[in-house]
């Protein structure tokens, strides 16, 4: 029919078919994550508009243009989730962690939402998986958790994998380096693009992700803030590459990378894939040392990242997918025998085997070919006269009783 209904533009269904890859990146993310001592927390699909705006910042783009919002009678403003840390943060405090040993190690898998357009690998609801270290400035922090994301994007077999990595200092360095720049690009301000002209106030930093051939030019002779940094900040970025060296994690230092959120601090990194194309980030993050006080809670350091699932999966090579094990497939001779094979079903699942029986309506014949497509290890077959087990292996069938099915199977 012409008016069949469709998912929405910029979304998609997860078919049964994908889903064992994506079962397989969730369950190497729970062992990379959970061996260095990381909690799985899941917060709610829709927080406080206020927590982004204080939060992500008021000048980014996806507070300006990317959330979806929607206002409550009484005036309270809700906001479907657009990214992971902030809400993470607010259950932080919300719940007393910061009473438990630090750092506290979190790690989530879930959706979350942005009105952007959608491009290949790149919907308006879509899966992330991340990780928050919470509670600790040590640079050792950062350096283990850009090698966990590492790990579960090797794990998935994520091709031409690059770490780039940078870091932003502190927010009063940035703020001076800001007015820096903000000084040089009014100065060339008739070589850049409309766009990047229009934020030079509101965000400046952004000017270094144009793709415009102007602005790419005047960027190449911008001042960097890598070059501003304080001392100490300076000793951290260096602590966190020695350790990365000292682990064998190659990296790139780029001085003009810049992460899309305003509560960055000092580390700040993206593993790209140049399997991609020019849309090649993977996942990154970085330390937002003054999250918490935005958000209404005391000074406390974090450290995390966010990696796509739809990303990891479009940089690493096709899963076959893999049927599902089948310990025992029970057909019937006739109607009558349909509830006793029912039984007989679950009480092999009860016992812990994989088992189905026949639900379809089809003929004992149609039954024994659906039980070979289904990938069965043995078939029950129960008759008039009493029940038949098939090694689908072996081809071997004998008489059994049915009450000791479950006895041949597990020998």
């Amino acid at each position: 029919m012409s008016d069949r209904i469709k998912a929405p533009r910029g979304t998609f269904d997860v078919l049964p078919d994908q889903a064992q890859a994506r079962a397989e990146i969730e369950a190497s993310a729970k062992a990379v994550l959970e061996r260095a001592g990381y909690q799985r927390i899941e917060t709610p699909t829709f927080e406080e508009t206020a927590l982004f705006a204080r939060g992500v910042g008021a000048s980014t783009d996806v507070v300006q243009k990317e959330m979806y919002t929607f206002n409550e009678e009484g005036g309270e403003s809700f906001t479907l989730r657009p990214e992971g840390t902030a809400p993470v943060c607010r259950a932080y405090l919300e719940h007393g962690m910061h009473k438990l040993p630090q750092p506290v190690r979190l790690w989530y898998l879930s959706t979350f939402f942005r009105r952007e357009r959608p491009q290949h690998g790149r919907y308006r609801q879509f899966w992330q998986v991340g990780a928050e270290a919470i509670g600790s400035d040590d640079p050792a922090v950062d350096a283990e958790s850009i090698l966990l994301l590492a790990e579960i994007l090797e794990a998935a077999r994520t091709r031409e994998l690059r770490l780039r990595i940078s870091s932003l200092g502190t927010p009063d360095t940035r703020a001076s380096y800001r007015a820096e720049l903000q000084r040089y690009l009014r100065a060339h301000e008739g070589r850049l693009s409309q766009e990047v002209r229009d934020r030079i106030d509101l965000n400046p930093l952004r000017a270094f992700d144009a793709d415009h051939p102007g602005t790419r030019e005047v960027m190449r002779g911008a001042p960097l803030l890598l070059d501003r940094l304080r001392p100490e900040d300076r000793e951290h970025f260096d602590t966190v590459l020695a350790l990365l060296e000292g682990a064998g994690l190659a990296y790139e230092v780029d001085p003009a990378l810049v992460r899309g959120l305003d509560y960055y601090t000092r580390t700040v990194f993206e593993f790209t894939s140049d399997a991609l194309g020019a849309q090649s980030g993977v996942g990154g993050g970085g330390r937002y040392d003054g999250l918490m006080e935005q958000i209404g809670g005391a000074a406390t350091p974090g450290m995390g990242w966010a990696s796509g699932i739809e990303r990891i999966l479009l940089a690493s090579p096709e899963r076959a997918a893999a049927a599902p094990p089948l310990d025992l497939f029970v057909a019937y001779a006739s109607p009558a025998l349909k509830e006793q094979a029912f039984r007989l079903a679950a009480d092999a699942r009860r016992a812990g085997h994989a088992a189905r029986v026949e639900l379809g309506g089809r003929s004992l014949k149609g039954q024994l070919k659906q039980a070979d497509r289904a990938g069965a290890r043995f078939v029950a077959i129960l008759g008039d006269e009493g029940t038949a087990l098939k090694d689908m292996e072996s081809g071997e069938q004998r008489d059994v009783e049915t009450n000791t099915v479950m006895h041949h199977i597990r020998r």
